[in-house]
Protein backbone atom coordinates (compact mmCIF):
# COMPACT_ATOMS: atom_id res chain seq x y z
CA UNK A 1 0.00 0.00 0.00
CA UNK A 2 3.14 2.50 0.39
CA UNK A 3 4.36 1.94 -2.56
CA UNK A 4 0.73 2.53 -4.26
CA UNK A 5 0.51 5.64 -2.09
CA UNK A 6 3.93 7.12 -3.28
CA UNK A 7 2.85 6.16 -6.82
CA UNK A 8 -0.01 8.01 -6.29
CA UNK A 9 1.85 11.11 -4.91
CA UNK A 10 4.25 11.04 -7.37
CA UNK A 11 1.47 11.11 -10.07
CA UNK A 12 0.01 13.72 -8.30
CA UNK A 13 3.67 15.91 -8.18
CA UNK A 14 4.10 15.20 -11.72
CA UNK A 15 0.37 16.68 -13.25
CA UNK A 16 1.54 19.66 -11.36
CA UNK A 17 4.71 20.05 -12.32
CA UNK A 18 2.76 19.89 -16.12
CA UNK A 19 0.36 22.67 -15.15
CA UNK A 20 2.82 24.30 -13.98
CA UNK A 21 5.01 24.17 -16.91
CA UNK A 22 1.95 24.84 -19.32
CA UNK A 23 0.71 28.20 -17.23
CA UNK A 24 4.42 29.55 -17.96
CA UNK A 25 4.42 28.90 -21.53
CA UNK A 26 4.66 31.43 -24.29
CA UNK A 27 2.65 29.01 -26.32
CA UNK A 28 -0.89 29.05 -24.99
CA UNK A 29 -1.68 25.05 -26.21
CA UNK A 30 1.91 23.92 -25.36
CA UNK A 31 2.25 21.25 -23.13
CA UNK A 32 -1.45 21.45 -21.71
CA UNK A 33 -3.36 17.99 -20.86
CA UNK A 34 -6.47 16.70 -23.25
CA UNK A 35 -9.72 18.05 -22.33
CA UNK A 36 -10.69 14.48 -20.54
CA UNK A 37 -6.79 13.70 -18.53
CA UNK A 38 -9.12 14.80 -15.33
CA UNK A 39 -11.71 12.90 -16.10
CA UNK A 40 -9.45 9.53 -17.55
CA UNK A 41 -7.09 10.26 -14.38
CA UNK A 42 -9.99 9.82 -11.81
CA UNK A 43 -11.51 6.41 -13.74
CA UNK A 44 -7.79 4.87 -13.59
CA UNK A 45 -7.56 5.86 -9.71
CA UNK A 46 -11.29 4.20 -9.48
CA UNK A 47 -10.05 1.10 -11.43
CA UNK A 48 -6.60 1.02 -9.32
CA UNK A 49 -8.34 1.53 -6.38
CA UNK A 50 -11.10 -1.25 -7.40
CA UNK A 51 -7.71 -4.26 -8.27
CA UNK A 52 -6.04 -3.11 -5.39
CA UNK A 53 -9.06 -4.36 -2.99
CA UNK A 54 -9.35 -7.88 -5.34
CA UNK A 55 -5.22 -8.67 -3.94
CA UNK A 56 -2.67 -9.54 -6.13
CA UNK A 57 -2.52 -12.57 -8.15
CA UNK A 58 -0.53 -14.78 -5.13
CA UNK A 59 -3.58 -13.36 -2.87
CA UNK A 60 -6.47 -14.38 -5.01
CA UNK A 61 -4.80 -18.38 -5.46
CA UNK A 62 -4.57 -18.45 -1.80
CA UNK A 63 -8.04 -16.95 -1.01
CA UNK A 64 -9.57 -19.17 -3.81
CA UNK A 65 -8.81 -22.91 -2.55
CA UNK A 66 -8.17 -24.45 -4.94
CA UNK A 67 -5.03 -23.88 -5.97
CA UNK A 68 -2.95 -25.36 -2.96
CA UNK A 69 -0.72 -27.42 -5.06
CA UNK A 70 0.32 -24.08 -7.27
CA UNK A 71 0.68 -21.83 -4.39
CA UNK A 72 3.08 -24.26 -2.60
CA UNK A 73 5.07 -24.60 -5.24
CA UNK A 74 5.20 -20.96 -6.05
CA UNK A 75 6.31 -20.33 -2.75
CA UNK A 76 8.93 -23.23 -3.08
CA UNK A 77 10.37 -21.34 -6.62
CA UNK A 78 10.89 -18.72 -4.80
CA UNK A 79 8.19 -16.35 -7.08
CA UNK A 80 6.06 -15.31 -4.44
CA UNK A 81 7.71 -11.74 -4.96
CA UNK A 82 7.64 -12.13 -8.77
CA UNK A 83 3.93 -12.68 -8.89
CA UNK A 84 2.94 -10.47 -6.18
CA UNK A 85 4.85 -7.36 -8.33
CA UNK A 86 3.30 -4.96 -10.30
CA UNK A 87 2.90 -7.09 -13.18
CA UNK A 88 1.04 -7.04 -15.17
CA UNK A 89 0.85 -10.94 -15.91
CA UNK A 90 -1.52 -13.51 -17.06
CA UNK A 91 -1.95 -16.77 -15.27
CA UNK A 92 -2.59 -19.92 -16.19
CA UNK A 93 -3.61 -21.48 -12.86
CA UNK A 94 -3.40 -25.68 -12.80
CA UNK A 95 -5.83 -26.48 -9.78
CA UNK A 96 -4.85 -29.10 -7.25
CA UNK A 97 -6.90 -31.86 -9.23
CA UNK A 98 -4.83 -30.89 -12.29
CA UNK A 99 -1.79 -31.05 -10.33
CA UNK A 100 -2.96 -34.44 -8.78
CA UNK A 101 -3.33 -35.88 -12.21
CA UNK A 102 0.30 -34.95 -13.34
CA UNK A 103 1.86 -36.18 -10.74
CA UNK A 104 0.31 -39.25 -10.98
CA UNK A 105 0.80 -39.28 -14.71
CA UNK A 106 4.89 -38.74 -14.37
CA UNK A 107 5.25 -41.18 -10.89
CA UNK A 108 6.44 -38.55 -8.71
CA UNK A 109 5.13 -37.15 -5.48
CA UNK A 110 4.41 -33.60 -4.83
CA UNK A 111 7.72 -33.18 -1.84
CA UNK A 112 10.00 -34.26 -5.26
CA UNK A 113 8.25 -32.02 -7.46
CA UNK A 114 9.22 -29.45 -5.09
CA UNK A 115 12.63 -30.41 -4.00
CA UNK A 116 13.58 -29.84 -7.51
CA UNK A 117 12.98 -26.20 -7.75
CA UNK A 118 15.27 -25.90 -11.48
CA UNK A 119 12.24 -27.79 -12.64
CA UNK A 120 9.75 -26.65 -10.83
CA UNK A 121 10.76 -22.89 -11.73
CA UNK A 122 10.57 -23.51 -15.41
CA UNK A 123 7.27 -25.35 -15.12
CA UNK A 124 5.60 -22.85 -13.52
CA UNK A 125 6.89 -20.09 -15.78
CA UNK A 126 5.65 -21.96 -18.57
CA UNK A 127 2.06 -20.74 -16.92
CA UNK A 128 2.66 -17.41 -17.01
CA UNK A 129 2.64 -14.51 -20.29
CA UNK A 130 3.82 -11.07 -19.80
CA UNK A 131 0.45 -8.37 -20.05
CA UNK A 132 -3.16 -8.89 -19.13
CA UNK A 133 -4.58 -10.83 -21.24
CA UNK A 134 -8.51 -11.94 -21.26
CA UNK A 135 -10.21 -14.67 -22.53
CA UNK A 136 -11.86 -12.23 -25.21
CA UNK A 137 -8.29 -11.18 -26.25
CA UNK A 138 -7.63 -15.27 -27.21
CA UNK A 139 -8.36 -16.39 -30.53
CA UNK A 140 -7.66 -19.65 -32.85
CA UNK A 141 -4.22 -20.78 -33.35
CA UNK A 142 -2.66 -17.60 -30.94
CA UNK A 143 0.95 -18.47 -29.92
CA UNK A 144 2.14 -16.33 -27.18
CA UNK A 145 5.54 -16.37 -25.51
CA UNK A 146 5.62 -17.18 -21.61
CA UNK A 147 7.65 -16.21 -18.84
CA UNK A 148 9.58 -19.62 -19.38
CA UNK A 149 10.64 -18.49 -23.25
CA UNK A 150 8.75 -21.00 -24.82
CA UNK A 151 5.59 -20.55 -26.52
CA UNK A 152 2.05 -21.86 -25.23
CA UNK A 153 -0.94 -22.52 -28.36
CA UNK A 154 -4.67 -21.48 -27.96
CA UNK A 155 -7.59 -23.93 -28.83
CA UNK A 156 -11.11 -22.01 -29.49
CA UNK A 157 -12.28 -25.79 -31.62
CA UNK A 158 -14.26 -26.84 -28.74
CA UNK A 159 -14.18 -24.47 -25.65
CA UNK A 160 -10.84 -22.64 -24.48
CA UNK A 161 -7.51 -24.91 -24.32
CA UNK A 162 -4.10 -24.05 -23.79
CA UNK A 163 -2.47 -26.48 -25.74
CA UNK A 164 -4.33 -28.93 -24.94
CA UNK A 165 -5.76 -28.36 -20.82
CA UNK A 166 -8.82 -26.30 -20.87
CA UNK A 167 -9.46 -23.46 -19.40
CA UNK A 168 -12.38 -23.92 -16.58
CA UNK A 169 -12.72 -20.66 -15.07
CA UNK A 170 -11.64 -17.73 -17.46
CA UNK A 171 -10.49 -14.08 -16.76
CA UNK A 172 -10.48 -14.23 -12.86
CA UNK A 173 -9.01 -10.43 -11.88
CA UNK A 174 -6.29 -9.75 -9.57
CA UNK A 175 -4.38 -6.42 -8.87
CA UNK A 176 -1.91 -7.15 -10.86
CA UNK A 177 -3.42 -9.40 -13.30
CA UNK A 178 -5.37 -12.01 -14.62
CA UNK A 179 -6.07 -15.66 -13.71
CA UNK A 180 -7.47 -18.35 -16.32
CA UNK A 181 -8.45 -21.66 -14.13
CA UNK A 182 -6.91 -24.51 -15.83
CA UNK A 183 -7.59 -28.88 -15.87
CA UNK A 184 -4.17 -29.75 -16.63
CA UNK A 185 -0.47 -28.87 -15.91
CA UNK A 186 1.39 -27.57 -19.14
CA UNK A 187 4.54 -29.09 -19.63
CA UNK A 188 7.85 -27.21 -21.79
CA UNK A 189 9.07 -28.89 -24.74
CA UNK A 190 12.29 -28.77 -22.45
CA UNK A 191 11.17 -30.49 -19.56
CA UNK A 192 9.18 -33.18 -21.44
CA UNK A 193 12.35 -34.21 -23.33
CA UNK A 194 14.69 -33.81 -19.68
CA UNK A 195 11.45 -36.40 -18.68
CA UNK A 196 11.83 -39.15 -21.31
CA UNK A 197 9.06 -37.74 -22.89
CA UNK A 198 10.28 -37.87 -26.48
CA UNK A 199 10.31 -33.86 -26.71
CA UNK A 200 6.35 -33.34 -27.28
CA UNK A 201 4.84 -31.98 -24.04
CA UNK A 202 1.73 -31.80 -26.23
CA UNK A 203 1.32 -35.67 -25.89
CA UNK A 204 2.37 -35.73 -21.63
CA UNK A 205 -0.49 -33.84 -21.54
CA UNK A 206 -3.09 -35.85 -23.50
CA UNK A 207 -1.69 -38.43 -20.98
CA UNK A 208 -2.28 -36.68 -17.90
CA UNK A 209 -5.81 -35.80 -19.69
CA UNK A 210 -6.81 -39.61 -19.38
CA UNK A 211 -5.83 -39.69 -15.62
CA UNK A 212 -8.80 -37.32 -15.34
CA UNK A 213 -12.25 -38.59 -15.20
CA UNK A 214 -14.63 -36.60 -17.59
CA UNK A 215 -17.17 -34.41 -16.31
CA UNK A 216 -20.73 -33.54 -17.67
CA UNK A 217 -22.56 -30.32 -16.24
CA UNK A 218 -24.23 -32.33 -13.78
CA UNK A 219 -20.85 -34.04 -12.45
CA UNK A 220 -19.40 -30.45 -12.45
CA UNK A 221 -22.29 -29.07 -10.70
CA UNK A 222 -22.27 -31.81 -8.05
CA UNK A 223 -18.61 -31.12 -7.21
CA UNK A 224 -18.84 -27.95 -6.49
CA UNK A 225 -21.67 -28.29 -3.83
CA UNK A 226 -23.57 -25.12 -4.41
CA UNK A 227 -26.63 -26.87 -6.54
CA UNK A 228 -27.99 -29.48 -4.21
CA UNK A 229 -31.49 -28.07 -5.00
CA UNK A 230 -31.24 -27.05 -8.78
CA UNK A 231 -29.55 -31.23 -8.95
CA UNK A 232 -32.47 -32.56 -7.32
CA UNK A 233 -34.66 -30.74 -9.09
CA UNK A 234 -32.71 -31.78 -12.06
CA UNK A 235 -33.64 -35.55 -10.92
CA UNK A 236 -37.31 -34.94 -10.15
CA UNK A 237 -38.50 -33.35 -13.61
CA UNK A 238 -36.41 -36.23 -14.88
CA UNK A 239 -33.60 -34.40 -17.12
CA UNK A 240 -30.47 -35.67 -15.47
CA UNK A 241 -29.76 -38.07 -17.94
CA UNK A 242 -30.35 -35.68 -20.89
CA UNK A 243 -27.97 -32.85 -19.31
CA UNK A 244 -25.22 -35.95 -19.13
CA UNK A 245 -25.72 -36.93 -22.80
CA UNK A 246 -26.70 -33.89 -24.22
CA UNK A 247 -23.56 -32.74 -26.57
CA UNK A 248 -23.52 -29.11 -25.93
CA UNK A 249 -25.31 -27.09 -23.15
CA UNK A 250 -25.26 -24.04 -21.53
CA UNK A 251 -26.69 -23.68 -18.28
CA UNK A 252 -27.34 -20.49 -16.21
CA UNK A 253 -27.27 -22.27 -12.76
CA UNK A 254 -28.95 -20.52 -9.83
CA UNK A 255 -27.33 -21.48 -6.16
CA UNK A 256 -28.85 -22.98 -3.21
CA UNK A 257 -29.19 -19.52 -1.72
CA UNK A 258 -30.86 -18.54 -5.23
CA UNK A 259 -33.80 -21.22 -5.14
CA UNK A 260 -34.30 -20.33 -1.24
CA UNK A 261 -34.75 -17.15 -2.12
CA UNK A 262 -37.50 -18.16 -4.98
CA UNK A 263 -38.97 -20.59 -2.47
CA UNK A 264 -39.44 -18.06 0.19
CA UNK A 265 -40.79 -15.36 -2.36
CA UNK A 266 -43.07 -17.60 -4.09
CA UNK A 267 -44.16 -18.62 -0.69
CA UNK A 268 -43.19 -22.47 -1.62
CA UNK A 269 -41.25 -25.89 0.16
CA UNK A 270 -39.15 -27.34 -1.89
CA UNK A 271 -41.14 -30.31 -1.51
CA UNK A 272 -44.17 -28.54 -3.14
CA UNK A 273 -42.21 -27.09 -5.98
CA UNK A 274 -40.66 -30.75 -6.46
CA UNK A 275 -43.73 -32.21 -6.69
CA UNK A 276 -44.84 -30.24 -10.04
CA UNK A 277 -42.96 -31.64 -12.55
CA UNK A 278 -44.61 -29.79 -15.25
CA UNK A 279 -44.09 -26.42 -13.47
CA UNK A 280 -40.55 -27.48 -12.44
CA UNK A 281 -39.64 -28.83 -16.14
CA UNK A 282 -40.64 -25.52 -17.85
CA UNK A 283 -38.19 -23.65 -15.35
CA UNK A 284 -35.68 -25.60 -15.51
CA UNK A 285 -35.67 -25.45 -19.04
CA UNK A 286 -36.04 -21.24 -18.85
CA UNK A 287 -32.26 -21.81 -17.51
CA UNK A 288 -30.65 -23.70 -20.37
CA UNK A 289 -29.57 -23.07 -24.49
CA UNK A 290 -28.65 -25.23 -26.43
CA UNK A 291 -24.58 -25.12 -27.93
CA UNK A 292 -21.73 -23.55 -25.66
CA UNK A 293 -22.22 -20.12 -25.06
CA UNK A 294 -19.25 -18.29 -23.35
CA UNK A 295 -19.37 -15.17 -21.40
CA UNK A 296 -17.62 -13.32 -24.29
CA UNK A 297 -20.30 -14.63 -26.74
CA UNK A 298 -23.10 -12.49 -24.97
CA UNK A 299 -24.99 -9.41 -26.36
CA UNK A 300 -27.03 -7.76 -25.21
CA UNK A 301 -31.14 -8.44 -26.09
CA UNK A 302 -33.46 -11.66 -25.87
CA UNK A 303 -31.95 -15.16 -26.00
CA UNK A 304 -34.48 -18.28 -26.71
CA UNK A 305 -33.74 -20.96 -23.98
CA UNK A 306 -34.61 -24.73 -24.17
CA UNK A 307 -38.52 -23.92 -23.19
CA UNK A 308 -38.96 -21.99 -25.82
CA UNK A 309 -38.96 -18.28 -23.92
CA UNK A 310 -36.49 -16.00 -23.93
CA UNK A 311 -34.67 -14.25 -21.49
CA UNK A 312 -32.54 -10.79 -21.44
CA UNK A 313 -29.46 -10.41 -21.77
CA UNK A 314 -27.75 -6.92 -20.20
CA UNK A 315 -24.25 -6.42 -20.38
CA UNK A 316 -24.54 -2.20 -19.31
CA UNK A 317 -23.09 -3.66 -15.69
CA UNK A 318 -21.93 -6.56 -15.56
CA UNK A 319 -23.72 -9.57 -16.88
CA UNK A 320 -27.46 -10.15 -16.18
CA UNK A 321 -29.88 -12.20 -17.28
CA UNK A 322 -33.12 -10.77 -16.91
CA UNK A 323 -32.96 -9.58 -12.93
CA UNK A 324 -30.32 -12.32 -12.35
CA UNK A 325 -26.20 -11.60 -12.00
CA UNK A 326 -23.72 -13.67 -13.22
CA UNK A 327 -21.60 -14.39 -10.12
CA UNK A 328 -19.41 -16.64 -11.94
CA UNK A 329 -18.69 -17.34 -15.51
CA UNK A 330 -17.76 -19.66 -17.84
CA UNK A 331 -17.03 -23.22 -15.83
CA UNK A 332 -16.90 -25.57 -18.45
CA UNK A 333 -17.85 -29.25 -18.60
CA UNK A 334 -17.10 -31.68 -21.24
CA UNK A 335 -20.29 -31.04 -22.68
CA UNK A 336 -20.90 -27.58 -21.99
CA UNK A 337 -20.83 -24.52 -20.14
CA UNK A 338 -22.32 -23.51 -16.56
CA UNK A 339 -22.93 -19.41 -15.33
CA UNK A 340 -23.73 -19.50 -12.21
CA UNK A 341 -26.63 -17.06 -11.07
CA UNK A 342 -27.70 -15.72 -7.91
CA UNK A 343 -31.80 -15.82 -8.71
CA UNK A 344 -33.57 -18.08 -9.82
CA UNK A 345 -35.15 -16.99 -13.58
CA UNK A 346 -39.32 -17.64 -14.44
CA UNK A 347 -40.65 -18.07 -17.68
CA UNK A 348 -42.94 -15.52 -18.67
CA UNK A 349 -46.84 -16.51 -17.57
CA UNK A 350 -48.62 -17.57 -20.95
Amino acid sequence: MTITRTRKIAALALALSMTAAACGSDDPDEGLPAPTTVAEAAEEAMEEEAMEEAGTIVDVAVENGSFNTLVAAVQAAGLVETLSGEGPFTVFAPTDDAFAAALDALGMTADELLADTDTLTTILTYHVVAGEVPSSALSDGQMAATVQGEEITVDLSDGVKINDVNVVIADVEASNGIIHAVDGVLLPPTVAEALGLGGDAMEEEEAMEEVVETNTVVDVAAEAGSFTTLLAAADAAGLTETLQTIPAVTIFAPTDEAFAAALDALGLTAEELLADTETLTAILTYHAVSGNVLSTDLADGPVTMLNGADVTIDLSDGVKVNEANVVTADVLADNGVIHVIDAVLLPPSE
